[in-house]
């Protein structure tokens, strides 16, 4: 089984991928949690939506990096999306909150695949999206193999122990089948 034939069992996220595409934010990807359980849900065995509680679009503009153009660009995006929990992000951002939320400085990202490259789990390191053909681009920076092992792996690039460690356990959870390696 290839990533697009698992994801394509999760409609909900392919409706999502084509109504993004459709809004060709700069730099834009389907990313992180709901990719790597829509995953763990498949190989499971459950159904293709549980455990996923939104759908993570990020996207990359650094023309403006003010609170109200990232708001505007989340409320046109709410009403494209109001049926589906949808949570957006400009990664060109990240930085200007990350250590008040998290305790921890983030350097400015320089692209949405930089910002990946820093996802707390190996597994969330994934995102989605629809090129220009309407064609399926993966970008997996650390590859696909623990998202289709079930294991859950520390990214220590950038997020503290403790938000891989919540993580982890809200996953183990949803999905007792997980392996996941200690931060140790």
């Amino acid at each position: 089984m290839d990533l697009r034939d698992v994801l394509s069992h999760n409609e909900t996220l392919v409706e999502v991928l084509g109504r993004a595409a459709d809004l060709a934010l700069p730099g834009w990807y389907l990313a992180a949690g709901c990719v790597c359980q829509t995953v763990w849900n498949v190989l499971t065995g459950r159904p293709p939506t549980n455990g996923i509680k939104d759908y993570d679009l990020i996207y990359f503009d650094d023309t403006d990096l003010s609170w109200e153009a990232e708001d505007a660009v989340i409320r046109a995006v709410g009403e494209v999306f109001g049926d589906v929990p949808v949570e957006v992000r400009n990664e060109a951002r990240v930085h200007l909150w990350y250590e008040e939320k998290f305790g921890v400085p983030c350097r400015p990202y320089k692209s949405t695949e930089d910002a990946i490259d820093s996802f707390p789990a190996i597994a969330t390191c994934v995102g989605v999206r629809l090129n220009g053909g309407g064609e399926w681009q993966v970008y997996a920076p650390y590859g696909l193999a623990d998202a289709f092992n079930l294991v859950m792996r520390p990214n220590r690039v950038l997020a503290p122990r403790a938000v891989f460690d919540a993580k982890a356990a809200r996953c183990r959870r949803e999905w007792p089948e997980l392996t996941v390696v200690a931060w140790t």
